[in-house]
C-alpha cells in the first residue's frame, strides 16, 4: 500500500477529494480521534464484480423476507456514525472528525450516498460511499442485526447496476467481502477500470429497489 503525506492540508476541499479518487488514492486517518488525514494508494485494490456478487440462497431468502426496509440517502448522519462506532471485533475506526464533515459535504454535494437497512423505524445496518461518473467508491459499513450490511450491499449493488455505473470499489478486501464476490486487482488493472467508469453519466438514483427487482439485477438464479 502506497501512503502520501502524514497529514494533508486541513484546508482539503471536497473538490480536492473528487478529484483524489478519480485518480485512484482516498484518505484516511489513523484512527478516530486523529485529527491527521493521508493519502492512500493500495497495491492492489479491492473491488466488487457488478456481475459477481455472491448470494447464498438464504441471503436471498433474508432480502425476499421483507424483514427490513431500504432506505436510500435518508439518514447520512447516522450511517456514518454507526460506521465510526466501535463494534464487535471492531474497537475503533479510521473514520475522523474532518472524514465525517468533508463527507457529509459529499452528501450535500450528490457525491455521497447512504443504502440504509431499518427494521421496525430502528437503523439496523447500512453502508455508505462516493459515486463518480460511473464508479461508486464504498467507504464504510455496519449491521446491528444479522445480515444487514449484507442485504444493504446486495440492494447497493442492484441500484447501481440499474443505473448504469461499471466499478464498485471496495478498497481492500476484508475476508467478510471475499465471501460475497470481493476480488484484488492490482494497481494498473484497476486505474484502466476507473478510467472507463468515471467518464460515464451515471446517476445514482436515490429509490430503493424493491427485494424482487434487486435479487433478478444482482443474481436472476436467486429468485
Amino acid at each position: 500500500m502506497t501512503r502520501h503525506g502524514d497529514d494533508l492540508d486541513q484546508t482539503i476541499t471536497p473538490e480536492v477529494l473528487l478529484k483524489a479518487y478519480a485518480c485512484g488514492i482516498f484518505p484516511m486517518a489513523e484512527s478516530a480521534d486523529d485529527p491527521g488525514l493521508y493519502w492512500v494508494e493500495p497495491e492492489r485494490r479491492g473491488i466488487i464484480p457488478l456481475d459477481g456478487l455472491t448470494v447464498s440462497s438464504r441471503l436471498a431468502r433474508t432480502v425476499k423476507s421483507g424483514r427490513f426496509e431500504i432506505r436510500l440517502d435518508h439518514d447520512f448522519e447516522a450511517v456514518i456514525a454507526a460506521c465510526a462506532a466501535p463494534a464487535d471485533g471492531r474497537d475503533q475506526t479510521w473514520i475522523n472528525a474532518r472524514i465525517r464533515r468533508l463527507y457529509g459535504a459529499l452528501y450535500q454535494m450528490g457525491h455521497c450516498h447512504t443504502v440504509e437497512v431499518w427494521r421496525e423505524d430502528r437503523l439496523v445496518g447500512g453502508l455508505y460511499g462516493v459515486s463518480l461518473g460511473g464508479a461508486f467508491f464504498g467507504e464504510s459499513m455496519f449491521h446491528r442485526e444479522t445480515d444487514a450490511s449484507k442485504v444493504a450491499l446486495v440492494h447497493l449493488v442492484a441500484r447501481l447496476t440499474a443505473d448504469g455505473f461499471r466499478l464498485l470499489d471496495t478498497q481492500f478486501v476484508t475476508p467478510h467481502l471475499a465471501t460475497l464476490g470481493a476480488v484484488e486487482v492490482p494497481r494498473n488493472r484497476y486505474q484502466r477500470l476507473l478510467a472507463a467508469a468515471v467518464p460515464l453519466q451515471a446517476r445514482f438514483t436515490a429509490t430503493a429497489l424493491d427485494p424482487l427487482t434487486a435479487l433478478d439485477l444482482v443474481r436472476p438464479s436467486s429468485t
